[in-house]
């Protein structure tokens, strides 16, 4: 093997492992990663914010306003369940896919973004679901969820319990 094989080997190798490394989120902002069933990891915040990661869930924790705590993810493959306490008037905890903005008060909801398109359940409580650019937005109440796509209408349904079940399975519940 030459040297510069044996080089462009280890790098393949290095980028390997910063890709598999970056799927799991490190402690962040305070929160505490335990992993959980089939791959899976929950990551329990200080303010009493749960959220459960599916395998391979590419996402970030943010901090907006800057006071230490988390106040958003920021969601851009596979899914997220998530339980928010009721929060302070006039602050939202949201889920900022590239199709849909998730926002609560306070709720328990999982969010999917897959390809083009983004899908909002509720668990329990309302979650308002709107795309990041143009009017417009849903309520969504427990039970019901939505698809939401680069185009056409943003409808609210009643999930199927298959549905709801393949869902809940990738997130190891």
């Amino acid at each position: 093997m030459t040297m510069l094989a044996r080089a462009a080997s280890i790098a393949v190798a290095s980028l390997g492992l910063l890709a598999e490394a970056a799927l799991a989120q490190p402690a962040y902002l305070g929160c505490t990663s335990t992993p959980t069933a089939f791959g899976s990891q929950t990551l329990r915040c200080p303010t009493a914010i749960t959220i459960v990661s599916e395998s391979g869930a590419k996402f970030e924790l943010q901090d907006r306003n800057r006071d230490g705590h988390v106040d958003s993810v920021e969601l851009s493959n596979h899914a997220l369940l998530l339980k928010v306490p009721k929060q302070p008037r006039r602050t939202r905890f949201e889920v900022v896919t590239p199709q849909a903005i998730a926002a609560v008060r306070g709720t328990q909801w999982a969010v999917d973004a897959e390809g083009a398109k983004t899908s909002v359940f509720v668990v329990n409580g309302r979650v308002r679901v709107a795309r990041p650019v143009g009017r417009g937005s849903v309520v969504l109440r427990a039970g019901e969820g939505v698809d939401v796509e680069p185009s056409g209408e943003v409808t609210v349904k009643r999930w199927p319990p298959a549905r709801v079940t393949a869902l809940m399975a990738r997130l190891g519940q």
